[in-house]
């Protein structure tokens, strides 16, 4: 229990605790210093010089008590030669305990004092050079006052300044070697960030051989994720493209046939063409290419292009709220369209209407296409997500036909963008929402 509670006031990013890792110990280690030092070698110098003072007070009261009266002037004498100087007030005032706050030995040398001469009736400590005691005598109230250096050992606040001053500077100086071994893995941090947003960022390994090797294995994840990505892009297209010539033969034949009997065939056709364009659609998708880098792109003009289309194709799409600055975007246009026009034309399959709205966030954009269909059960969202799934038993199976693959291509071009795709339910249509969410 006590560890959640105090996880919750640590510092979340690498330098902060490298920072609470320097400093922790060298407070700790300061603290430790000025209490045993100060309380134990200040103290034990502290006595030793106050029972030096005490032997002058006590003979200067010895002198005080036995000689006959009046005996003053000898007294003062006395004082005087032992650095002591007297005064005999009519009455000894209530001075109390006025040490001040920063006054680390005070206490010592009024308890010393005290003890070590029970005569002593009162002691000021209010000016920090001097010492001044009152003592009760034969000859009424002797006041002697002396320099505070003769008491305790001057100046003990200087020790935790030098502490706190060397601290300081140890501090900044293993705080500036300790910066020189995290920038390496604050690189390798952006760099897995920005890969992780479908970026890729010149990175070499460097730093301490623990962190070169993490950089290295990274790079080789990197190169073989690429790697993987473009033989599955190249196999997709490949095998589509040599499918269209068969087709484009079979339509040929189909041609000469009778228009009755050739028909269904026909249909079969064109199914398989759809189903041949949705794997190169996949594919293109997948590759995420330097063909489509990223460029700056305002929001609201691929909502305004988005509903442009539409209208010119007399489909039921029209915008939803839109909110956010008007700020360009490093995005995929072609990518981002490619996802809108999967996501609407899902909603118009399933659903007589579509609305889309946008709303820009400092740190996200997120486009919501929302439709009046079926919806999609919630414990399938993640399913329909996946390629080549087909949930059409829950999505009218009679509005068309798919290869299952709309989805996701938006949820991999959202991927690439750092973000994701959610599905749930639409409060105002009733049907499905689908949220693409794109990093900034």
């Amino acid at each position: 229990m006590f560890w959640q509670w105090i996880k919750q006031y640590m510092p979340r990013g690498l330098y902060g605790r490298a920072a609470l890792i320097l400093i922790f110990p060298v407070v700790f280690l300061q603290l430790l210093v000025s209490v045993v030092f100060i309380q134990r070698h200040f103290e034990g110098v502290t006595r030793q010089m106050t029972a030096s003072v005490l032997v002058d007070l006590a003979f200067v009261t010895r002198a005080a008590d036995d000689g006959p009266p009046p005996n003053r002037a000898q007294v003062s004498a006395i004082a005087a030669d032992l650095q002591l100087e007297p005064a005999w007030p009519d009455t000894v005032p209530d001075v109390g305990d006025d040490t001040p706050f920063v006054d680390f030995t005070g206490g010592g040398v009024r308890r010393y004092l005290r003890d070590g001469l029970p005569q002593i009736s009162e002691i000021s400590l209010a000016d920090s050079r001097r010492v001044t005691v009152w003592i009760e005598t034969g000859q009424g109230p002797l006041r002697l006052s002396f320099s505070r250096g003769r008491v305790s050992a001057s100046n003990p606040h200087q020790l935790l300044v030098i502490m706190v001053v060397l601290g300081g500077i140890m501090t900044a100086i293993a705080f500036l070697f300790l910066r020189n071994q995290l920038r390496p893995m604050m690189r390798l941090g952006a760099a897995a960030q920005a890969y992780g947003r479908g970026r890729i960022v010149h990175y070499t390994p460097g730093g301490a051989q623990e962190v070169r090797a993490a950089g290295t294995a990274f790079l080789d994840m990197r190169n073989r994720i690429e790697r993987q990505s473009q033989s599955r892009t190249l196999m997709l297209s490949g095998v589509s493209h040599d499918l269209r010539t068969p087709l484009t033969r079979m339509r040929l034949g189909l041609s000469m046939l009778d228009e009755a009997d050739a028909a269904p065939l026909l249909q079969d056709v064109d199914d398989m063409q759809r189903l041949l364009d949705a794997f190169l659609d996949f594919a293109r998708s997948d590759a995420a290419d330097a063909a489509d880098s990223l460029e700056p792109v305002v929001p609201q003009d691929l909502l305004a292009d988005l509903l442009a289309d539409a209208e010119r194709a007399s489909q039921p799409v029209v915008a939803g709220e839109v909110t956010g600055h008007r700020d360009a975007v490093p995005l995929r246009r072609l990518a981002v369209n490619r996802a809108l026009d999967n996501l609407v034309g899902n909603a118009l399959r399933y659903g007589s209407r579509a609305v889309v709205s946008l709303y820009v966030t400092d740190r996200a954009v997120r486009f919501v296409v929302e439709d009046d269909g079926p919806g999609i059960p919630a414990d399938r969202r993640d399913e329909a997500q996946r390629p080549f799934v087909r949930l059409d038993p829950s999505r009218n199976q009679d509005a068309g036909t798919g290869v299952g693959l709309g989805l996701s291509i938006v949820t991999d071009i959202a991927r690439h963008h750092g973000g994701m795709l959610r599905l749930g339910d639409s409060d105002a249509l009733g049907g499905l929402k689908a949220e693409l969410v794109l990093a900034r």
